[in-house]
């Protein structure tokens, strides 16, 4: 049993626990995740680390309450368990002294680009970060991406606070203003990364996404979270979640994401009808 040491809403629907999990606190990289399950008959969820404090032995774990599992999950509060958590889980994101990176996170994929972006600054990069939100509500993090990068813009995409447009928007004027770029890290919806990965494509500027396909068991041999990358198959919870944008094949990756709305929607449904009883931990 893994306890929640801190519980608190970041945005709407957005919630931001502290876990205490010594071990996986003191090996987790920058990029890596986890799978939880509030109970035994819980549903496995994937959520990238946003922080760890390996000297207080916890975690940071940034979630959007999107489905039933999830709003299951935000209606926990400190002192409640977790019944199971492995990690860290994935391939570390690749840090190293590129030169000029530019780190573009969009909605509650600001979370993990929160460390990547932190470490690429150690690394001695000049780290030019853009985050987003649809509206200024919901928009997360900006105070810590500040302080960990050489520049900040943020936009919304109703103008409700900062550039009214989108990240792409704002990276194109970076571009276009001539700024030398080694490397762009976009995390967030896909359509986002998509649009990112063709504003950069033909600037033949390498650009790293991070993907959050459907997985199961994150081992690598359900093959749920499958993606085509390259032209190959690959199986985002052991070769990922970071791949090369530009190879990414995201129309086959939308319809995976899409297959089970359905089933989705009414689980979510049900659990609200019920009364959205939580079962996990101590509650």
């Amino acid at each position: 049993m893994f306890p929640i040491v801190e519980a608190k809403p970041l945005a709407a629907a957005v919630k931001q626990f502290k876990i205490a999990a010594p071990e996986i606190a003191k090996k987790r990289k920058p990029g890596q995740f986890i799978v939880l399950r509030i109970n035994e008959e819980g549903e496995r969820i994937p959520l990238t680390m946003a922080d760890a404090d390996p000297e207080a032995g916890t975690i940071t774990l940034i979630f959007q309450e999107l489905g039933k599992s999830t709003e299951q999950l935000g209606k926990l509060k400190a002192g409640d368990m977790i019944s199971d958590l492995i990690g860290p889980l994935g391939v570390p994101t690749h840090i190293e002294k590129f030169g000029t990176v530019v780190c573009v996170g969009g909605g509650i994929g600001i979370a993990p680009v929160y460390p990547i972006a932190k470490a690429m600054r150690e690394a001695g990069n000049t780290v030019l970060s853009i985050i987003g939100a649809r509206t200024k509500n919901l928009l997360i993090l900006e105070e810590e991406m500040a302080k960990v990068s050489h520049s900040l813009k943020v936009s919304t995409d109703d103008g409700s606070y900062g550039y009214h447009g989108f990240v792409s928007d704002i990276l194109q004027n970076v571009i276009d203003e001539g700024t030398t770029i080694n490397l762009v890290v976009a995390i967030g919806p896909v359509p986002m990364m998509r649009v990112i990965c063709n504003v950069t494509r033909n600037q033949k500027i390498k650009t790293v996404v991070s993907l959050n396909p459907i997985m199961v068991d994150a081992t690598g041999m359900c093959g749920a979270c499958r993606v085509t990358v390259g032209g190959r198959t690959r199986f985002v919870c052991v070769d990922g979640p970071e791949f090369d944008g530009h190879e990414v094949n995201f129309v086959e990756l939308v319809k995976r994401q899409r297959a089970y709305l359905d089933q989705e929607k009414l689980s979510l449904e049900t659990f609200r009808h019920q009364g959205g009883a939580c079962l996990g931990g101590k509650s």
